[in-house]
């Protein structure tokens, strides 16, 4: 089922949009060059008091969790190493830290990155983590069931403000590598 669009006041083309993504994100908009035409990507502004999926799930309904996606930041440390990734899961499911990411990335331990260093090194806020414009050198882990859903409700960069992306387009960003299990119940 494709994210009702219809329950958004405004749902406007992405690139329409640029001034009110973060830099990251509108260049990675910019720059856009996979398969699914960047004109299917669509932003809607939504009220930063509600950027949180519970709260977003309270004022638009229960379809909403099954059509979002979150992106979490993930640090895995092997040796003196860490390497930051960005992870994305539906939001029913929780992200297989300790199992898939730790073994995708190598690493001993992973856990989620501090919010400091995941905010200040994506420069994205908090709570507005997308995985559109993270560092070209993270790895960026998506689920198979987000690459497989029509579109997927996400953040945008930024607390205000949400971006609808087809699947396709997120299995298809820089750095992108598909995994079955990353999200689990």
């Amino acid at each position: 089922m494709p994210v009702p669009m219809d329950a958004f006041d405004e749902v406007r083309p992405a690139v329409e949009c640029l001034d009110q993504l973060t830099e990251p994100v509108a260049a990675a908009i910019r720059a856009w060059s996979g398969s699914v035409p960047v004109e299917e990507f669509r932003f809607v502004d939504t009220d930063p008091a509600i950027a949180d999926t519970a709260l977003l799930v309270e004022h638009y309904g229960p379809w909403l969790l099954e059509q979002s996606a979150n992106c979490v930041v993930v640090a895995g440390r092997r040796g003196g190493e860490t390497t930051l990734a960005g992870c994305v899961v539906l939001s029913h499911t929780r992200v297989d830290v300790n199992g898939v990411v730790r073994r995708q990335l190598g690493a001993r331990k992973a856990s989620f990155a501090p919010m400091d260093r995941a905010v200040g090194e994506s420069g994205m806020e908090y709570g507005g983590i997308t995985p559109i414009g993270l560092p070209a050198d993270w790895p960026l882990l998506v689920d198979a069931a987000v690459a497989d859903t029509p579109y997927a409700l996400i953040g945008s960069g930024s607390r205000r403000g949400k971006l609808i992306v087809p699947g396709k387009a997120l299995a298809e960003l820089p750095g992108a590598t598909v995994l079955d299990g990353l999200g689990v119940a």
